[in-house]
């Protein structure tokens, strides 16, 4: 008997309560509490970070609120346009309001037809696209350093961030990893699965932390070097993003017009040259200077 025989897979069977607590028609869900938690720690860390430089703290507030409108903007047309713009141009209701179509429910006791969601159903690669034109128009604004600082200084908590939101994702059963044809894996029972699937979310969570925590590592090390974060993190978040997809099952999007790769795999590899060719630039830069 070999070892690998000798080992003892893990299946799990899982059936989470997806909503932390309900009142009435509305809920608190887990992957709503995985936003909040995101962004909370990702505004201290941030205001260390300012503290540590000390920039005014009266840029953090418009700061943190261009933030989590662009994060979730850029996330929800992400997941529009890439994704679902076959279900959404008929229901553009749901866009950017948290309901959605439901003829067995009704909304607030009387409006017939329709349910609260919450916000789901968010594109990462819309998210990242989001941010940079939200920090773009927060520049104009406010004129704070460089936008090159104002990235850098987000990378940290947006690693983190990643970390909470693909557990989010975990907790609500949604995007799936494909079926491990073994007895690893994940049987997401509340979706009537009976077979294990990979925890593509887990693999994709870990993976952020790993890359949060090489990115605080270094953090003060190059935070001298405008661009050098952004790069990292581009690079990064996206060639995780990338590798976890061969083990996801099909999210949609544009696969039959673009073969060979997923959706997400095609809008990550765009952001992936982006990172590594910051990363060539700033190394230019600093060997001249």
């Amino acid at each position: 008997m070999t070892y690998m025989n000798k080992i003892q897979l893990i299946q799990i069977s899982w059936s989470p309560n997806e909503t932390l607590f309900e009142i009435g028609s509305f809920g608190l869900h887990y992957y709503s509490l995985m936003f909040v938690l995101a962004f909370t720690i990702g505004y201290k860390i941030v205001e260390k970070y300012f503290e540590d430089e000390k920039i005014s703290k009266e840029y953090l507030e418009p700061l943190f609120v261009y933030m989590v409108f662009s994060t979730l903007i850029g996330a929800r047309l992400g997941e529009v346009f890439f994704y679902s713009w076959d279900y959404y141009q008929n229901h553009l209701l749901e866009i950017l309001l948290p309901i959605r179509e439901n003829n067995n429910k009704s909304l607030f006791g009387f409006i017939n037809g329709y349910e609260f969601t919450g916000f789901r159903g968010l594109a990462s690669h819309g998210a990242a696209l989001g941010i940079i034109f939200g920090i773009i128009i927060f520049q104009l604004n406010y004129k704070l350093k460089s936008t090159l600082w104002i990235f850098d200084k987000l990378t940290v908590p947006v690693t983190l961030g990643g970390v909470f939101i693909r557990i989010g994702n975990f907790i609500n059963s949604e995007i799936l990893g494909t079926y491990t044809n073994s007895n690893f894996g994940i049987v997401f029972e509340n979706r009537g699965e009976i077979l294990p699937r990979h925890p593509a979310q887990l693999y994709e969570s870990l993976g952020y932390l790993i890359l949060f925590l090489i990115l605080r590592k270094i953090y003060y090390k190059v935070n001298h070097i405008q661009g050098y974060l952004l790069g990292c993190f581009l690079s990064g978040i996206f060639s995780i993003r990338f590798f976890v997809e061969y083990v996801k099952e099909s999210q949609g999007g544009f696969e039959e017009s673009l073969p060979l790769l997923s959706t997400g795999q095609w809008l990550s590899i765009p952001l992936i040259i982006s990172g590594v060719l910051i990363i060539l630039y700033v190394n230019s830069k600093k060997k001249v200077v």
